[in-house]
């Protein structure tokens, strides 16, 4: 039967994608690894009331357990995210709505779930990101969602004066010195080429720029308020050169401003 052996497939893929075994997946279901091996074989299907267990256990949606399209599924996941962060700067609230629209469609969904961290206010509240974002932390299973949900956690624990827990976060980073969208710029031809080239330059100007002011943070506790305004000089004078670009984006304006408010506090 098509149904059994999408079932099976999805059961299958699914376990050996989080990297755990059949008696892993059997003891978070308080079921036999027996049962586990029938439904991946397709000799049997998990009972009705395991589909939602099954599914919380991968951080996925039932539709997925029982084996309906996945790329169909991660395209409507990308939809909402992309809704929602068309709102994510001029109407956070309006974001988040969207977003939560979206965990009640897809349960637990960890790429919904860290769109939302980035809509949650830090500085005003640190303690809601620091709760969500240390669960999403501990069960996130792409690195990437992890790897930000740790990002931000280190922003809320700063913000509530912990460095040592901020540090904490940070050291569970990896240090990479190269980007995917930097290698596919630099690896690949066309169109690939050029939206990877496009995407990263947008991210190496605002880091640097957000580099440039950090610099100066360093400057000016050490007294050298000289060396402090020139960085935060060539760091504005950057963004102004690039804010003719068409691409230019809402981050990069509020950075600017920003830039320019220190530097009149410094004269």
């Amino acid at each position: 039967m098509k149904t059994r052996s999408a079932t099976a497939e999805s059961i299958r893929r699914l376990r050996r994608e989080r990297k755990m075994t059949q008696e892993e997946l059997a003891g978070a279901l308080n079921v036999s690894f027996q049962a586990v091996s029938k439904w991946e074989t397709g000799a049997g299907l998990p009972d009705i009331t395991q589909i939602p267990r099954l599914a919380a256990v991968f951080g996925v949606t039932t539709d997925e357990i029982l084996g309906y399209s996945r790329a169909a599924l991660d395209a409507r996941v990308e939809e909402i995210c992309d809704e929602a962060y068309k709102l994510r700067f001029s109407d956070p609230a309006g974001s988040r709505a969207v977003l939560e629209a979206g965990l009640r469609e897809f349960p637990d969904n960890e790429i919904i779930l860290n769109n939302i961290l980035c809509v949650i206010d830090y500085k005003k509240d640190p303690d809601e990101m620091i709760l969500m974002a240390s669960r999403l932390a501990d069960r996130a299973k792409l690195d990437e969602v992890r790897y930000d949900a740790l990002r931000l956690l280190s922003y809320a624990y700063r913000e509530k004066g912990d460095l040592e827990a901020a540090e904490g976060a940070l050291e569970q980073i990896p240090e990479i010195y190269f980007t995917k969208l930097g290698e596919m710029a630099h690896v690949l031809t066309g169109e690939k080429k050029f939206n990877a080239a496009r995407s990263q330059k947008w991210i190496s100007l605002e880091d640097t720029a957000l580099m440039m002011e950090a610099l100066a943070d360093v400057y000016i506790r050490r007294g050298d308020t000289a060396r402090a305004r020139a960085e935060l000089t060539r760091a504005a004078a950057i963004l102004d050169i690039m804010r003719e670009d068409e691409d230019f984006y809402d981050d990069l304006d509020e950075l600017s401003r920003n830039l320019r408010e220190r530097l009149e506090k410094l004269k």
